[in-house]
């Protein structure tokens, strides 16, 4: 009587190895190509709305304004003829003159309407009150 040999069972990590190395390339793609947002130079807590209006992520020059009343422009904290420089640099440089403005709940209005001044001293056309939604 002649016997067969058995067929070698081909292991199931076989199949598996090929999903996994694309699981990983794929992930290793999407860490590189995403963005990251920096993070602010002023800690900000901006006041809270019930307007669901979204404001566009990139474009128009954004003033940061802190609790303490510092001011943020670029990433960089900026006082005085450092800031009008910059302000007038950055509106000449931009089309329209927008800007938005995210200042912290705790601010004085009349430090947000002194900012406001300042902005449109330097040329800005239309300025922008950043808020955060109301929940509940």
């Amino acid at each position: 009587m002649k016997l067969s040999k058995p067929q070698p069972r081909r292991d199931t990590e076989d199949y598996i190895l090929p999903l996994v190395n694309i699981v990983f390339l794929l992930l290793i793609f999407f860490l590189l190509a995403g963005t990251f947002k920096a993070p602010d130079p002023l800690e900000i807590e901006p006041p809270q709305s019930r307007s669901e209006k979204q404001a566009e992520t990139q474009g128009p020059l954004t003033v940061l304004l802190d609790a303490q009343g510092r001011l943020a422009i670029d990433g960089e904290r900026l006082e005085g003829e450092a800031l009008q420089q910059r302000l007038a640099e950055r509106l000449a440089a931009e089309e329209g003159g927008v800007v938005r403005l995210k200042a912290d709940a705790a601010v004085d209005a009349g430090r947000i309407l002194e900012v406001m001044e300042r902005l449109r001293s330097a040329g800005a056309q239309e300025i922008t009150l950043l808020t955060a939604l109301r929940t509940g």
